[in-house]
């Protein structure tokens, strides 16, 4: 039996920046097509014999919190709650000693009849992509008229006690920019986050990008908003709405980028480990764990590439390269 650490070194790059958030996607498939996502006919989709196992998940996880310092795992996708057994996974990732905090970002759909098995089985808090509060814009962004699941998996996601309950909201210019207000107003906490070049159709279009700058403007014409600033490392800046409880955010990966305080590492469905959302480069852990590798094997090829990361994305430069995967197979 390997002897591990009492409390493990931290898993730091070159730049000194400490990782403890691993965004872990599930699945590539989703239920939704999004047209700032990816085209009306779908993707093709991982083979299922490329797709991590439970067992796989649940293994690197626990490499995650007992010998890198991972404190938080944000299960993604695709749509996670496409993954069959889900609440029996976040069960087992639950039982971890040290156990992550546990939470999901998801389109929603399906949330209504699993919140409560998610809630029990350890899940601590949600977030849910929804870009309009308007059926028919909702049916043409997506391609799918299915926003009645998703406002009522928001609810019974608050029932079940998976809070805050957030919204990650894209606005795109001439699209659904005229909705801030009002997704603000829906009675969750929002968090507008400016387009990204990680369409699978390569479509992104700078001057349809709403900025930060934009949002906070539209919200300042009808709320007093107080600085709450940013919490820890969180991607978001925050304010609140005055004479309120109400918060809400905006991330601004593209006009304010936040890489130097960057505490994320992400792993997708199949198991390549990516240290920046728009990494042209992969570690391979599927393999190693498929040839049988022990942690401490694993955990050094999670170390080296984690070391190597660069000081940021450089979307605003002339060398920036978009990554070859879309959003909807990186994960969120």
């Amino acid at each position: 039996m390997e002897r591990l650490p009492e409390v493990p070194s931290p898993l730091v790059d070159r730049f000194g920046r400490v990782h403890t958030d691993l965004r872990f996607s599930l699945t590539d498939r989703c239920n939704l097509r999004c047209t700032y996502c990816m085209p009306a006919e779908g993707l093709n989709w991982l083979p299922r014999a490329e797709i991590l196992t439970d067992d796989e998940v649940v293994r690197l996880v626990r490499i995650g919190t007992e010998r890198l310092g991972i404190t938080e795992v944000r299960l993604t996708g695709g749509e996670p709650l496409l993954r069959r057994g889900l609440p029996g996974l976040v069960a087992r990732l639950s039982a971890l000693d040290p156990a992550p905090e546990l939470s999901i970002t998801t389109n929603g759909i399906g949330l209504a009849r699993s919140a409560v098995a998610l809630r029990e089985a350890g899940l601590s808090r949600v977030n849910v992509s929804l870009d309009t509060v308007r059926p028919e814009r909702f049916a043409e962004i997506t391609r799918r008229d299915r926003i009645k699941d998703v406002l009522a998996g928001l609810s019974a996601a608050r029932d079940a006690g998976l809070n805050p309950v957030k919204i990650n909201a894209v606005p795109v210019r001439g699209v659904n920019d005229d909705e801030i207000v009002d997704l603000a107003e829906h009675g969750y906490q929002m968090r507008f986050i400016e387009s990204m070049p990680l369409d699978a159709q390569g479509a992104w279009d700078r001057d349809r990008m709403v900025t930060a700058a934009e949002v906070l403007d539209r919200l300042g014409e009808r709320f007093e908003l107080v600085p709450v600033g940013r919490q820890d490392n969180a991607p978001a800046e925050e304010w609140r709405i005055a004479g309120t409880d109400a918060l809400v955010g905006v991330i601004a990966s593209v006009t304010r980028p936040f890489c130097g305080t960057c505490d994320r590492v992400r792993l997708t469905a199949d198991g390549q480990l990516r240290n920046c959302l728009f990494a042209t480069e992969e570690s391979d852990l599927r393999s190693l764990l498929r040839r049988g590798a022990d942690d401490a094997t694993v955990e050094g090829a999670w170390r080296t590439s984690v070391g190597g990361k660069g000081p940021g994305h450089a979307i605003n430069s002339p060398e920036f390269r978009r990554p070859e995967r879309p959003m909807s197979a990186i994960g969120g």
